[in-house]
This record gives C-alpha cells, sequence and structure tokens, in this order.
C-alpha cells in the first residue's frame, strides 16, 4: 500500500461524503415535508446514493468513494443538482444548513419506515427535534487497527473543524446565541460527541458486542460519535459538522479531512504521532466550537495556553502542508483560511438577519449559497 499516490490501486484514503438538504417551499421559505416525491425519481438517477432520513423535509445523499479531491467535486456537485433539479420540478428549493431558522420540528413528518418509527419509540421527543442536518466524511482504512490509531489522534482535531462548518445559529426562530445548536441538539441521543480512545480494535469490538448483548444498540451503526470507525464501510467518519452552506466549503472541509488522516499516518509510521488526549479535555473545545465558532479561543493543550481560533485554523494548513500536493488538494485545503478570514456559514446568516430583521431573508439567502457552483439539470 501506497500513503504517497491516490492513483494508486492500493491507496487506502480514499474520501466520500454524505450531505443532508433541507427541502423548503420558496414561497413561505418553510421545510415541506416531500422527500417521498423525490425519492423514486431520484433512485432511478442516483440508486443508492439517495436515501431518506427520518423527517420527510430532509434528504441525504452520499458520494462513491473517491480517490482524490477532484472526483469528490464532480460528484458533489452532481449530487447537489440532481437534488435542485428534483426539488424545482415541484416548486420547492433545496438549503445546506445545519438547522432551518425558523421551522418548527413539531410539525415534521416522519419518513414511513419502521426503523425510524422504532427511533421515535424509544428516544421520544429527543428523536423529534431531531431536524437537523450534518455532513459525514469517510476516509477509507487499510486495516481496523490503523482505524483505531488514527481516531484516537484525530478526534483532538474535531472541535477546529466543527468551529469552520457552523452553520446552525437559529433554532425555531431565536437566534440561539450558538454558531452550531444542531450540535447541542445532537448530544440528546446516547452514545454522541467526542469518542473515547481505545487501546486496539479489538477492544473497541468488545465494547460494541458488549453494548449489543446487554441491548443497548443492535449494531455498530447506533455509535453516533463525532468520529467513528464506520461498521460496514471500513472507513473512519467524521460526523462532527454541520453540513457546509456553500459547495467550496464542503469540499474544503473535506479535502482538510483527508489531508489530516494521510498526515497523522505518516506521523504513525514515522513513530512521530500526537499525543491522545482524553476526552474531558477536547470536549471543553468543542464546547467553544459550538458556542462561538471561529470567534472566540480555543485551549491548545500542548502549550496549555488558549490560543485564537483563527490562528489554528492557519496551524493546521502548514501541518498538512506536505501532503497537500501529493494528494492534489492544496486549493481546496487552503480555502479554509478563507473561511477563518471571512467567516462561515453561521456567521452570514447572523449578518443577513443583523441587516434585515428577517429569517426569510436569512433562508433566502442560503437557497443562493446552496446553489452557487451547481448547475440544474434537464431531467
Amino acid at each position: 500500500m501506497s500513503v504517497y499516490n491516490p492513483m494508486d490501486s492500493d491507496f487506502a484514503f480514499t474520501l466520500g461524503i454524505e450531505e443532508e438538504y433541507q427541502i423548503v417551499d420558496p414561497e413561505t421559505r418553510e421545510l415541506r415535508s416531500y422527500i417521498t416525491q423525490i425519492l423514486e425519481p431520484g433512485r432511478t438517477i442516483l440508486r443508492e446514493q439517495i436515501k431518506p432520513e427520518m423527517h420527510q423535509s430532509i434528504v441525504e445523499v452520499g458520494t462513491r468513494p473517491c480517490r482524490t479531491i477532484s472526483e469528490a467535486r464532480a460528484e458533489i456537485t452532481h449530487l447537489r443538482g440532481t437534488i435542485a433539479s428534483l426539488a424545482a420540478r415541484h416548486g420547492l428549493k433545496i438549503i445546506a444548513a445545519g438547522t432551518h431558522p425558523f421551522s418548527s420540528w413539531m410539525t415534521q413528518e416522519i419518513f414511513p419506515d419502521e426503523r425510524y418509527h422504532g427511533v421515535v419509540g424509544e428516544m421520544q421527543d429527543a428523536a423529534l427535534q431531531l431536524l437537523i442536518f450534518g455532513m459525514h466524511c469517510h476516509i477509507g482504512m487499510p486495516n481496523n487497527d490503523v482505524a483505531i490509531e488514527l481516531m484516537n489522534v484525530a478526534r483532538y482535531i474535531g472541535p477546529h473543524l466543527l468551529a469552520l462548518s457552523t452553520s446552525s445559529p437559529f433554532w425555531m426562530g431565536r437566534n440561539t446565541g450558538f454558531k452550531s445548536y444542531r450540535s447541542l441538539i445532537f448530544s440528546g441521543f446516547p452514545r454522541t460527541g467526542t469518542p473515547p480512545s481505545f487501546n486496539s480494535a479489538g477492544e473497541f469490538e468488545r465494547y460494541i458486542q458488549l453494548l449489543i448483548s446487554t441491548g443497548c444498540i443492535d449494531n455498530g451503526k447506533k455509535i453516533w460519535w463525532d468520529l467513528r470507525p464506520h461498521p460496514f464501510f471500513g472507513t473512519l467518519e467524521f460526523r462532527v459538522c454541520d453540513i457546509a452552506t456553500r459547495v467550496e466549503e464542503c469540499l474544503a472541509l473535506a479535502a482538510t479531512m483527508q489531508a489530516l488522516i494521510v498526515k497523522f499516518y505518516m506521523m504513525f509510521e514515522e513513530n512521530t504521532t500526537f499525543r491522545v488526549y482524553r476526552r474531558a479535555l477536547i470536549n471543553e473545545n468543542k464546547w467553544r466550537a459550538q458556542r462561538y465558532g471561529l470567534d472566540s479561543k480555543m485551549i491548545d493543550f500542548g502549550k496549555r495556553a488558549e490560543v485564537e481560533t483563527k490562528a489554528l485554523i492557519h496551524e493546521i494548513v502548514e501541518l498538512v502542508d506536505d501532503v497537500v500536493d501529493i494528494l492534489g488538494s492544496r486549493r481546496e485545503v487552503e480555502y479554509i483560511l478563507k473561511i477563518a478570514d471571512e467567516g462561515t456559514s453561521a456567521d452570514r446568516q447572523l449578518r443577513v438577519f443583523g441587516e434585515t430583521n428577517d429569517l426569510k431573508a436569512v433562508v433566502d439567502n442560503l437557497i443562493v449559497e446552496t446553489a452557487e457552483g451547481v448547475e440544474l439539470l434537464t431531467l
């Protein structure tokens, strides 16, 4: 296996992106429970790349495994364009944001599937409130032991990625004071947040089997941590991010995740890996990320000091400088510096609201930004 050439047939660190879009009525700007009307024609075109979520106002798509960020770009723009085109046939739009600015979870319809009704039966209002929209990024792994080693290290960077992705400042018509209120809502589910560290893949597997044998879960997919070894795909899955509103933001985040994992793997092979920090310490930074986004400081636990979050974003780009050209992702990774300088979707939403005092104007702007760089298709 070669870590140095993504086009090598043995290259392990492939990239896959999942996005969860909101279906909205452009007249009322409200969410519309419309996935059942989109799903059948969507499956004809996209097959397994489209699927429903629990609420019918959510549509999820996923790229195929991509070796390079260029492949991922082609995939994600095609997926956004296809879903936007399917929605447009019914006079609807899609938006990419971690929460809807004012629609209520109490008026949403549940997708008619036994699995989702089972989740609602178990989780009650915690499940019904889960009207949130994320971006998940899968990085292919050489084997399970490497996945655990890399998860242990990469947990530390989760808050930084969340800060870059924040797109959910509003909830049910209120400015929540959080840049990522989605993270707060999701914390009501069990087995979420920063994962613990594990000594080996065997220890992790014993943990999963204990939860299954004691009736806590029926399979490993009900481990909903911010970062997890996927139980079926052979990937390390980043789940910490709000969905990115702009395609360029999505690709910047995905490219950064891939570059970080490749960098950590190279360090692992050279026996120069990062220190593995306790979950309690990482959670201090996650709190700051979900509350303030990029507009605060995080703790550098190696230095035992607070550092401006935006300065830490520059450090991430410097850290992966020796791998981005190998991966062909320098432009996408360096885009996170633009996010640090100009702000995230959450910052832009708050700016629009500050200028207009109108949450419908926020939705209108999200519609425009979600479609940037995306072409509608003739279906």
